[in-house]
């Protein structure tokens, strides 16, 4: 198997060295994408952000992100991870200040988290257990106990239930991560994780 290179989208949203940092510590090889025309130098591809959908998606536009990742996620089915931001950004619409379309490779919507318990704070921050489903290879290694590190208020739901691999309960439980086929989302920051993090960093490079 081809030593995998990692490309990290640079597209103004995001914390791009705490990713690279993470990655570049699992001892991949890795390195910021500048232009789309980078992704082709790439065997996987991280999508990053921090920030609201329609920015988001307003961005990857503006630049044919959207159209790069396309052609290596869809055509080519490449990896691509999707992180925080960048898992939402997956979704077909957004609702956040406004409906926004997204990227459309997992087909449903990101809606606010709304728990039924009023003691529940948002934006969810902080450490929250993942339980995931056994056997998927994005949490291989890992155990059902591990925290994550979140930091949001919205959440993608998938029309196919298949689709997601962990389930995060604030309030209400919510899908904390999701897979179809090579393309992965994880709504926490694996960066921030520490060994669960890094574990399935590792796990999307034997993608």
């Amino acid at each position: 198997m081809p030593h995998p290179r990692v490309a990290i989208i640079h597209y103004g949203l995001g914390n791009l060295r705490s990713v690279e940092n993470a990655f570049a510590y699992i001892g991949a090889d890795v390195f910021i994408a500048e232009t789309p025309a980078d992704l082709a130098d790439a065997s996987h591809v991280v999508l990053p952000g921090v920030g609201a959908f329609g920015d988001g998606m307003a961005n990857l536009r503006a630049n044919g992100w959207d159209a790069a990742m396309q052609s290596h996620a869809v055509v080519g089915q490449k990896p691509l991870l999707g992180i925080c931001l960048g898992m939402q950004l997956l979704a077909e619409r957004g609702t956040e200040y406004g409906d926004h379309t997204g990227l459309g490779f997992i087909k449903g919507s990101v809606e606010k988290i709304i728990p039924t318990d009023d003691t529940i704070r948002i934006p969810h921050i902080g450490w929250n257990r993942v339980e995931f489903t056994p056997g998927v290879p994005m949490y291989a290694g890992l155990s059902a106990g591990d925290d994550y590190y979140f930091v949001h208020s919205y959440a993608l739901k998938p029309e196919n239930p298949a689709q997601i691999t962990g389930i995060c309960n604030h309030g209400i439980p919510f899908a904390a991560s999701v897979a179809d086929g090579a393309i992965w989302g994880a709504q926490f920051h694996p960066e921030k994780s520490q060994h669960a993090g890094l574990t399935l960093l590792r796990n999307f490079l034997r993608v």
